[in-house]
């Protein structure tokens, strides 16, 4: 039987993930967390699917030696690629994902969309059929970000060379009148700042970490897996990039995000 008191697993090929763990944590206060990050193996976004797979298995091996009750895939590229197999080989365990939050944004009524995500989310048939599936109700731009979210794993360190790659990713969008963007990776929200000063004031944003929270809820409350009393949460980081360094970044991602200033 679960141990109601077991912490849930969340992982991403890298710090990306944190961003999503932030929101379940404030969304789950009485639940316990352990972030998995697979940074040595980041990001996954340009990686084959059997790849994402194999590599997404071996952290969930690992997080179910922690005796999770759950795992979140806080990865679009491993759910696109991994979350099916990854069911198949876990039955026992409530195993959910996040994917782009593109819904989101034509529910709200958005008709020109802009998609940006890692080629590899870009390129899976689940996306694929969610844009055409919406194609008749807002027009859908999809915004391959090859090596963002690997500059986006060194952190605050990194704005420079990020500031750059997204000027020269977005500069051929700088005449469309987009109305909505989705964030499609979860290293992206980091920068959101940073991409709408790219954008139109009224630009809105969508990463679709309400949903899973929401997903995550439901599925532990059906299960009857839900903490039932308050207490300290507790939040635990792990790496397979397991240097002191690298659990620290985790931590002041948590805490603090990437602190953009300017000037």
């Amino acid at each position: 039987m679960t141990n109601l008191q077991a912490p849930i697993g969340v992982f991403d090929s890298g710090v990306g993930g944190i961003s999503t763990l932030r929101t379940l944590a404030q969304a789950l206060p009485k639940e316990d967390f352990i972030f998995y990050g697979d940074s040595k193996n980041a990001p996954y976004g340009e990686k084959a699917a059997n790849t994402v797979i194999a590599l997404s298995q071996q952290v969930v091996d690992e997080l179910r030696k922690q005796q999770v009750k759950a795992i979140v895939i806080a990865c679009n590229t491993a759910t696109s690629a991994a979350k099916p197999a990854l069911i198949a080989a876990n039955p026992d365990i409530p195993l959910l994902g996040i994917e782009p939050a593109l819904k989101e944004a034509v529910d709200a009524g958005k008709k020109h969309i802009l998609v940006m995500a890692t080629p590899l989310t870009l390129s899976r048939p689940k996306y694929l059929a969610q844009r055409d599936r919406f194609s008749q109700q807002a027009l859908i731009q999809s915004l391959p970000c090859p090596g963002l979210a690997d500059l986006i794993e060194g952190g605050a360190a990194q704005l420079p060379a990020i500031e750059r790659l997204l000027t020269s990713l977005l500069r051929p969008l700088s005449d469309q009148p987009i109305d909505a963007v989705v964030l499609g990776c979860t290293h992206y929200p980091f920068i959101t700042e940073l991409i709408r000063q790219k954008f139109a004031p009224t630009t809105a944003f969508y990463t679709g970490y309400e949903g899973v929270a929401n997903n995550l809820k439901a599925t532990l409350a059906q299960a009857q897996l839900l903490r039932p009393e308050s207490h300290q949460q507790q939040v635990r980081f792990m790496s397979s990039r397991n240097t002191v360094s690298e659990l620290k970044l985790y931590q002041q991602l948590f805490d603090h995000g990437i602190e953009i200033t300017h000037g």
